[in-house]
Order: structure tokens, then sequence, then C-alpha cells
């Protein structure tokens, strides 16, 4: 088994829907040819280095995944044959890969995806409990400022002045 990368570059004026069917029919070629989805990534719409089918602008879209030959094939086929991508082009990743190292990195994606979400809530609930208990320690007189004690050096300033008096 080999792992690929696909980027192709699909019709701007897309409805969200009809890109979705897009997406939903490589994932559906992947499956059927016996291949491992690691990634779909959208890129989202951007500009052309130069004009394609009088657009000069198209969606981005990466699809990464372990297969055969026959299901590059398969996949560049339905490509050629769709009006909805402008463009493609596939990447020969690695060369001999096998399906446990494949769906070990698949479950590898889906923690790390897991774990940035959780320190994303992590990271946002402290910040409005913070701002909710300050605000309620202001309201029930609790915030008090505090003195700081007097620094060490400046007694040690003192006792250099009189040292050298």
């Amino acid at each position: 088994m080999r792992k690929y990368e696909t980027v192709f570059i699909s019709d701007p004026d897309l409805q969200d829907q009809a890109r979705e069917d897009l997406f939903d029919k490589a994932r559906n070629i992947i499956a059927k040819e016996n291949g491992i989805l690691l990634n779909l990534d959208e890129w989202g719409n951007k500009k052309l280095a130069y004009e394609i089918k009088k657009k000069s602008r198209g969606h981005y879209a990466c699809l990464t995944y372990g297969g055969s030959g026959d299901l590059v094939k398969e996949l560049e086929r339905n490509f050629r044959l769709s009006d909805d991508i402008m463009k493609y082009m596939t990447i020969l990743l690695s060369d001999d890969v096998t399906v446990e190292s494949l769906e070990k990195e698949v479950a590898d994606a889906e923690e790390a995806v897991a774990a940035a979400e959780a320190a994303k809530a992590a990271a946002a609930a402290p910040e409005e409990k913070t701002a909710e208990t300050a605000s309620k320690e202001v309201s029930d007189g609790k915030a008090s400022d505090k003195e700081e004690p007097a620094s060490e050096d400046t007694e040690d300033v003192d006792k250099n002045n009189d040292v050298q008096d």
C-alpha cells in the first residue's frame, strides 16, 4: 500500500451542499477501492496563479489517503469527468506503508484534534471564571488592595548610608 496526497481545485461558485457532495464522492471512491482516508483538508477559496475555465479563483482541498495505484486512477478518472473540478494533482508521499501504520496515523490525528479542542475549552473556561469571580468579589467587597511589604533593597540602602557617615 502507498500513501498519496491529492490536491484539487473545485469551482468557487459551487453551493456548499454541492461541494459537500463532491467531497463525499471522493470519500466513497476511496472506501470503495479499499483505501484509507487520512485527512480531507479544505483550504478554501484562493486566487489562482492564472485563469482556469475563465475563473480567477478556486476552492482548494487536499486529500491524504492510503491505497493502490488503481485507487488513484479511479479518483483521477472521476475528477476528469466532473465539471466541478477545475484542476487536480496527485503526489506519492510514501512508497511502502502498512494498513496498521495508516490506522495509527488516523487515530493519532483524531486524538490531537480532541486534545486541541479540550485545551481550547479549558483555556476559555478559566478566563470566563476569573472575570466572573473578580466582578463578584468587587461587588461583595472582598477585593482589597494588598500593600506590598517594603523591599529589602531600601533597607540595604539605609544601612549603606549609615556606613558611609
